[in-house]
């Protein structure tokens, strides 16, 4: 199955970044002079995945302002305007009408990777049919030691040793049907249809050896840009 669609989550407020959000979205905040997003966009486009749903909340005109209908990355944006901020999976669940039935791939604005996204597009169109999430996951950063989850043979897990999700996804719209918009974050959802589910749960994921960084504090933006 082909994915047309992508949904970058760049409605969150950056507390732990400011004072550098206190006026600025992090979805825009830089990287040698140029915005998380745009990576993102710029990554999805280079594959072929034009459809580009983005919720915004805080500072949100902002962003809907700097990348406009996304006409100049040769994307097509459409914005899921969120009143007051939902958690990840909420406002997937929010976004939803605007992303339709098919699978997409979906992506935190606040992470920097060199990850190519046709890697994960690749991988989820090996799996088996009864594919709920595909997802990425990386060695686990200082700041968070303990991981998110495990992946042996494309099959992700709660077992030892748990590697961290990257924040980048294949989502196939059914893993929300049953849940209301003010659901939790992406992560618990995740987890609660591993422990739910027998085997296999229809959560896969592939692990990434490369570069990737959650850009969660003034420091981890610095070390960016220094290198």
């Amino acid at each position: 199955m082909t994915i047309d669609t992508a949904m970058i989550l760049a409605a969150g407020m950056g507390s732990r970044m400011r004072p550098l959000t206190q006026n600025t979205p992090k979805a825009l905040l830089t990287v040698s002079n140029k915005p998380l997003i745009v990576y993102h966009l710029e990554k999805l486009v280079a594959i072929g995945i034009t459809d580009v749903v983005i919720n915004v909340c805080y500072l949100g005109e902002q962003i809907k302002r700097y990348l406009g209908n996304g006409q100049q990355y040769g994307a097509d944006i459409r914005y899921s305007v969120e009143a007051k901020p939902l958690e990840t999976a909420g406002g997937i669940i929010n976004a939803l009408p605007l992303l339709g039935p098919q699978p997409f791939i979906c992506v935190n604005a606040d992470v920097w990777t060199d990850f190519n996204f046709q890697q994960l597009v690749d991988h989820y169109q090996q799996l088996p049919n009864d594919v709920m999430a595909d997802l990425v996951l990386v060695d686990n950063p200082e700041h968070h030691l303990q991981g998110d989850f495990a992946v042996s043979d494309s099959v992700v897990s709660l077992l030892s040793p748990l590697h961290t999700f990257a924040g980048i996804s294949v989502l196939n719209p059914q893993l929300f049907t049953q849940l209301p918009v003010n659901s939790d974050r992406l992560g618990d959802v995740l987890k609660a249809a591993i422990v739910s589910q027998s085997q296999p749960s229809g959560i896969y994921g592939l692990y990434y050896k490369g570069q990737w960084s959650d850009v969660g504090t003034p420091e981890r933006l610095m070390v960016l840009n220094l290198a």
